[in-house]
């Protein structure tokens, strides 16, 4: 694959955009600096659109019946404010592709954000949602969303960019709005919808063979809402093995029986964690430019992301499977 489509992302402001954190700072962040040259940014910073100044007084969300987003030192509550520009920042979005947002922020945060007892009482209750965040989460839980810390991770990272990259060409696809459109995005897509999730890959198969000739508005609306749920979650290593296997079979009349020992001695290195499946996805890669299985060049498993955006680095916080 060397055509990408370029998707458009929301991001915190202060991962590299300007100096807006609370003590008029900017997050050096090193996946904003790689994603730049290949993503549509729209960086915001949602304290500093409802007034806050920078810098600015802590922020903090408490436990009072229902969650609120307070300021201690001025005693000011921006719970409405902050809900009221959430709502209407998403609504004047264009058609985005997925969020990067600042971890553990009282308004960014995805997750793990404090909860505290009271404005004035400094014990931690709970982990909750950042006020931004919980809107974005309602309208567009489906996109691709990550928090910047969590992008450490090799496996969230290459399944973020998996399903961002992908969620654009969608965008793409859609915006053409004929059945060939989503039938050869269907087709590019097989190895990778079956990897993430075999059933579903099924039922998304069945949507554009259309079999019951639904309007094609429908049609996209349904595969849409399949997609979301598809790429939910990072594909498994099980699943992995399995697509891999498949791919393999196309050359099975044209190894030789040295070779596909080989090859199965590999799978069996990445099922017990001793290679990651790069080095499995080389080896196909291979045999597709030497045979020259044209519909295999065109699948996205093997490449679905800009390959200058691969890092091989990780936090150790998870299994490396790409």
């Amino acid at each position: 694959m060397s055509q990408f489509p370029v998707p458009r992302v929301v991001v915190s402001k202060c991962l590299e955009f300007d100096e807006v954190r609370y003590n008029g700072a900017v997050i050096p962040d090193k996946a904003v600096q790689r994603m730049e040259p290949y993503v549509e940014f729209i960086p915001v910073c949602p304290e500093v659109e409802i007034g806050l100044g920078v810098p600015r007084d802590v922020i903090r969300i408490v436990d009072q019946e229902n969650e609120r987003l307070v300021q201690p030192k001025t005693g000011e509550d921006l719970t409405e404010s902050m809900q009221g520009f959430a709502r209407s920042f998403i609504q004047s979005l264009p058609d985005v592709d997925g969020f990067l947002l600042k971890n553990r922020s009282p308004t960014c945060g995805v997750q793990d954000v404090k909860v505290y007892h009271s404005d004035d009482h400094p014990q931690v209750v709970g982990k909750t949602t950042g006020f931004f965040a919980k809107e974005i989460l309602r309208e567009h839980g489906g996109l691709a969303i990550e928090e910047e810390g969590r992008l450490k991770n090799f496996t969230l990272r290459h399944h973020f960019l998996t399903k961002l990259f992908t969620l654009a060409d969608f965008r793409n696809a859609k915006g053409e709005a004929s059945s060939k459109a989503l039938q050869q995005f269907q087709a590019k897509n097989k190895y990778l919808f079956m990897a993430y999730h075999p059933g579903v890959s099924k039922n998304m198969g069945r949507l554009v063979a259309n079999h019951d000739h639904q309007p094609l508005e429908d049609v996209l609306h349904q595969y849409e809402l399949e997609l979301h749920r598809l790429l939910e979650s990072p594909a498994k290593q099980t699943a992995h093995v399995n697509v891999c296997q498949h791919i393999a079979g196309y050359f099975k009349k044209q190894l030789s029986k040295r070779e596909k020992e080989e090859f199965q001695s590999l799978l069996a290195q990445f099922k017990n964690e001793q290679i990651p499946l790069s080095a499995v996805i080389s080896v196909l890669r291979s045999w597709v430019a030497r045979f020259e299985q044209t519909y295999l060049e065109k699948q996205t498993y093997f490449q679905p992301y800009p390959i200058d955006l691969l890092e091989i680095s990780d936090s150790g916080k998870g299994r490396a499977y790409s």
